[in-house]
């Protein structure tokens, strides 16, 4: 927390000057002629102009009346707007078409404006405006539109600059400076890691510019804008930076997705083995087998085969290859005879409030043997807790700015192998008692901490207890290694509920499955590893009881 908003005001304004100083300490080799005047005119401008505009960035659009920048610590909003028309940072002659004219207008307000083209007078809003789109294609200034309407008209003209210093500061675009305030408001706390002043998300500039360049073709890829059209943008971009090509590869997958759902197969073929995904192996194979080259899409399995890439790929390589091999007519191999999982069939009488895991729990829970409804945040958590040392650990490029939740290459291959100490440490501690006491002091001192495994308001002291009690150290020493193998794909699909008997220091994980519903890969995943290992898991299936006719 930079500012106590319940002491000043001005909060919002301290919280981004104090992101302005980090950026020039941090990034000032990088920065635009561009960028660099507009923090040095920005810090000449008076505290009430500083605070409306930092107001106006803060919110969402473009358009803002003054009516609705009303702020008692600025005063007068068109006096503080003032320096900001002069330097050309805000326009009040904002050219606007007729859907942003309806954006900033109320229903009343258009209709008083417009009442002699409306036809359908009681018809919504968004109606009115796809009826009179072709009546008025002109673009003009509010004042233009409403010559009635006694209120200035704000447009921020300087958001693309405010959008590349948020991008340095957080290293993405997707968190917002709301993120400051919320954290401003206790709202939101976050680890405080240690990271020196080189640290930042962005090498260069042109690592900006390529997030910046990547970001624009999500941008138009989202709005519609054809594949065929934002492709040769997307592959004409070469990047050394691993985390962006990672960008790249996520967004040209995408685009293969969109392109095999829309059967545009041919092009799907050529963009999924350029976006080097995970997934885009199986994609291919897919594809291939849909335009008929079942060759080559076995050819392609069989290698796959060898060397998997994860545990899902595996896994689905399973389902597809003795397909392939009928197609073709081949003999088929020998396969493993599917699990049969332990299985708990119950009929409950359905109550359309709860969900079916949550009848389950109710059903089975007992003073003496608890249900806790926790599907993935149980294990999560508890790895999360133990292993927060590492997890938050200072390493170059995982931390370098104040409000991050977790480090910044979570996800990336290497992620452990660059903490390979740290965790081994940690897990260590699985082999005596010290994992208790070092899993409860985590809870108690870093309780509501941003993490990317602790759901806080999931894991409650009573169930922390009875995890500890009765969950085997060797268990949760399996879990945890397996989470660390792969922890995009293996931090989910894990049983729905888990049951207690603390006299006896045991446990069982049910997986629930309401009428129609199936197993997911996932899930199976984590049944196979848990019946691996022998440990206590369960299948309940739900049927509804029947309701007797009157």
């Amino acid at each position: 927390m930079i500012s106590n908003p319940l002491e000043d005001p001005f909060y919002y304004l301290k919280n981004f000057d104090h992101v302005l100083g980090w950026i020039c300490a941090r990034y000032d080799d990088v920065l635009t002629v561009e960028e660099q005047q507009f923090i040095c005119e920005f810090g000449q401008l008076p505290s009430a102009s500083q605070a409306l505009w930092v107001r106006m960035v803060m919110r969402k659009g473009q358009h803002f009346r003054a009516s609705k920048l009303s702020y008692p610590e600025i005063g007068d909003t068109c006096q503080a707007a003032a320096p900001l028309l002069g330097m050309g940072w805000l326009t009040d002659q904002a050219p606007l078409a007729l859907p942003e004219v309806f954006e900033v207008l109320s229903k009343p307000e258009i209709q008083a404006r417009f009442n002699q083209h409306i036809a359908r007078p009681k018809a919504k809003k968004d109606q009115w405006l796809e009826d009179l789109v072709p009546q008025f294609p002109q673009v003009q200034s509010l004042s233009e539109w409403h010559p009635t309407l006694a209120e200035r008209l704000y447009s921020l003209s300087h958001r693309a600059v405010c959008d590349r210093l948020r991008l340095m500061f957080f290293g993405n675009l997707s968190q917002s400076w709301a993120d400051l305030v919320l954290a401003d408001l206790g709202l939101f706390t976050y680890e405080k890691v240690a990271f020196s002043p080189q640290s930042r998300a962005l090498a260069c500039r042109e690592d900006i510019e390529g997030y910046l360049h990547l970001y624009r073709c999500r941008e138009q890829f989202e709005a519609g804008v054809d594949v065929i059209e934002v492709l040769p943008h997307v592959l004409g971009y070469s990047v050394q930076n691993p985390w962006l090509q990672r960008r790249r590869g996520r967004l040209l997958f995408q685009f293969g997705q969109h392109c095999e759902r829309a059967g545009e197969l041919t092009l799907a073929l050529q963009i999924y083995p350029q976006s080097l995904h995970p997934e885009a192996r199986v994609r291919t194979i897919r594809v291939l087998e849909r335009l008929g080259q079942t060759a080559d899409a076995l050819a392609l399995a069989e290698a796959a085969e060898q060397a998997p890439g994860t545990d899902a790929e595996h896994q689905q390589l399973l389902r597809m290859l003795p397909r392939l091999r009928r197609t073709l007519g081949l003999t088929a191999r020998a396969k493993d005879k599917p699990r049969s999982h332990d299985r708990l069939d119950l009929v409950l009488p359905h109550d359309a409030a709860l969900s079916v895991e949550c009848r389950v729990a109710g059903h089975l829970h007992g003073p003496e043997q608890p249900v806790h409804y926790v599907e993935n945040t149980l294990i999560n958590g508890l790895f999360g807790l133990l292993c927060w040392s590492a997890i938050f650990a200072p390493l170059p490029g995982a931390f370098f700015h104040p409000y991050q939740s977790g480090p910044a290459d979570l996800l990336d291959e290497d992620f452990y192998l660059r903490r390979a100490e740290l965790f081994d440490a940690c897990l260590q501690q699985l082999e005596d008692e010290r994992y208790k006491d070092t899993i409860r002091a985590t809870y108690g001192a870093k309780f509501g901490i941003q993490s990317p495994f602790v759901a806080w308001s999931c894991l409650s002291q009573s169930l922390l207890d009875d995890a500890l009690h009765c969950l085997p150290p060797a268990h949760l020493k399996v879990w945890f290694k397996r989470l660390l193998q792969d922890i995009k794909a293996n931090r989910t699909g894990m049983p729905d509920l888990i049951q207690f008997w603390p006299a006896q220091k045991t446990y069982r994980m049910i997986e629930v499955k309401g009428p129609g519903d199936r197993l997911q890969d996932n899930q199976l995943r984590w049944l196979t590893l848990c019946e691996q290992h022998r440990m206590p898991v369960t299948v309940c299936y739900v049927q509804w009881q029947e309701v007797a006719g009157p």
